[in-house]
């Protein structure tokens, strides 16, 4: 059975009264590997839900492969299912490829029988069915789920740990295509190695919608950019290193384009309005000009009625097909954290515990602290940066806390109570009107003007995320407290956010499996050990 390509054309998506997508294409030929980027609410998690027909477009058309799988972000099994019925069912067809086969392999005699083996067969291998149960040992054990007993149920489990069962499910079927949306959010750095050699080796179809710019280089072969620009989403060959680098030239030639065209626009009102209209008709005639000047004066307007008309022509076609300003890119921008009172330490554990979730014998954090927090999932990452905030409280050892000490965390679950309420109302309600109207929104660089007036409800995952930040950073505490910051922000705009908390008075605290931070961080590794 060949491989199938995944086709889109045309796609158009309007949200909440917004067009999300407009007319959007995209054709993946099996092997193809695409990441989908672009700023937060752009559009990666729509295109995604269209192409796995989760939600039907307003416009345009898909063709998907009969095999299809999605990364949804909630697993579509009861809670009292177990990691077992999980694994059973990802693998429920590859088994009865096997037991088919079998079968079929006494009447190859028959030709309807050697027709279906045949078919079957090529199947088969693509999907690896031979080796199908001993896949899903190494397939858990690979994403961090091997000590996880087989007979756990589902509402047991951790919410990221259920993500990757759920990506472990989809790697063990195989499917022509595979869709995800952010997969390496819940994954350390040995599991999203193996998800990166997994993917690499599927000879169907991936389209990932990912932040991730370590992934982004390891497995995509093409990235298209959901962005706004010149001729809409385009797309590049590569990985995010090349796309980068693409990206900025394109930018470059699409202000270059803009500005000479604003220029031309002006040069040609300017003519039509004005120049062409003056050419010789004010010049006084000379004596031995004024017998001809009927015949030359004649010949002088209709040279202006040209210049005139092709001007109009040119202003015309210019003004109609003319490229549109480039839009002014979010750019982070942050104050310094509130500055330090003194110098000795904000705070100081002991032999901390908390049973299950965290031991720490020792940490001291100073006023300019720069730490980055990591480990492997279940290290107690974010149960160190609850306590650090005072939301959570320990049984053994102790914590010294600086008198008036202002920490403010963003946890990795961002909830705001009143879906209902605007962007801008949160902002105001969450800061007081006098604090919102001296530090504006936009200010931060966060949120994009159109979203302001949105409800909190349409946004995404990552704008609520950047709504959270620009909470924190409005009325910057003095021990800012980021867990996993860069999940579900743009590359770009996580590559401004390290920046800007690299210097500057206040403390910054960091936990993170984000590879490419870590290796650009410049401050204390603090590693926790499972």
């Amino acid at each position: 059975m060949p491989a199938a390509a995944l086709l889109a054309h045309d796609l158009v998506r309007n949200l909440g009264g917004r067009r999300v997508l407009d007319g959007v294409s995209l054709a993946a030929a099996p092997g193809r590997r695409i990441g989908l980027i672009g700023e937060n609410g752009v559009g990666k998690s729509t295109l995604l839900r269209l192409l796995a027909g989760v939600d039907e477009p307003d416009g345009g058309f898909v063709v998907r492969p009969p095999e299809l799988g999605f990364l949804h972000q909630e697993m579509p099994y009861d809670p009292a299912s177990t990691v077992s019925d999980v694994v059973d069912d990802a693998l429920r067809v590859a088994r009865a490829a096997v037991a088919e086969l079998d079968e079929l392999s006494a009447h190859l005699d028959r030709p309807d029988a050697l027709q279906r083996y045949g078919e079957l067969l090529g199947w088969a291998q693509d999907h690896d069915v031979w080796d199908a149960d001993r896949r899903a040992g190494l397939v858990l054990a690979g994403l961090g789920l091997g000590g996880i007993a087989l007979h756990r149920a589902l509402g047991t489990l951790s919410g990221g740990q259920r993500s990757r069962l759920g990506l472990a499910a989809l790697l063990l079927r195989r499917p022509a295509a595979l869709l995800l949306d952010e997969p390496t959010n819940h994954l350390d750095d040995d599991a999203a190695a193996f998800l990166e050699e997994q993917l690499r080796g599927l000879p169907g179809v991936v389209v990932a919608a990912s932040h991730d710019r370590a992934f982004l280089d390891a497995v995509c072969t093409d990235v298209i950019d959901l962005d706004p620009a010149v001729n809409g989403p385009t797309r590049y060959g590569g990985g995010y290193s090349d796309y980068l680098a693409e990206k900025h030239a394109e930018r470059e030639r699409w202000e270059r384009r803009f500005a000479e065209e604003q220029e031309e626009l002006g040069q040609l009102r300017h003519s039509v309005g004005v120049t062409a209209h003056r050419v010789a008709p004010d010049r006084p005639k000379r004596d031995n000009e004024k017998m001809a000047y009927g015949y030359k004066g004649e010949r002088v307007q209709h040279q202006i009625a040209r210049r005139v008309r092709n001007a109009t022509r040119r202003l015309d076609e210019l003004t109609r097909d003319q490229v549109r300003r480039p839009p002014e890119p979010l750019r982070f921008r942050v104050e310094n954290l509130a500055a330090p009172r003194g110098t000795a330490p904000l705070l100081a554990l002991r032999d901390v515990r908390v049973p299950g979730r965290l031991t720490l014998d020792r940490l001291d954090v100073s006023a300019t602290e720069r730490l980055l927090v990591t480990g492997p999932n279940g290290s107690g990452k974010s149960t160190l940066l609850a306590v650090l905030a005072g939301r959570l409280g320990i049984t053994d050892g102790t914590l010294h806390r600086r008198r008036g000490l202002r920490a403010g965390l963003l946890a990795q679950d961002t909830v705001f109570p009143r879906p209902d309420r605007t962007v801008r109302d949160v902002y105001a309600a969450a800061l007081g009107p006098e604090h919102a109207e001296r530090v504006p929104l936009a200010s931060l660089g966060l949120v994009a003007p159109r979203d302001v007036g949105r409800p909190v409800g349409e946004l995404s995952v990552g704008q609520h995320r950047r709504l959270a930040l620009a909470l924190l950073l409005a009325d910057p505490p003095e021990l800012l407290l980021l867990d996993e910051p860069t999940n579900h922000l743009s590359p770009r705009l996580s590559d401004e956010l390290e920046e800007a908390l690299g210097t500057g008075p206040g403390a910054v605290i960091v936990a993170s499996h984000d590879r490419r931070l870590r290796d650009r961080w410049a401050g204390r590794e603090l590693r926790l050990a499972r």
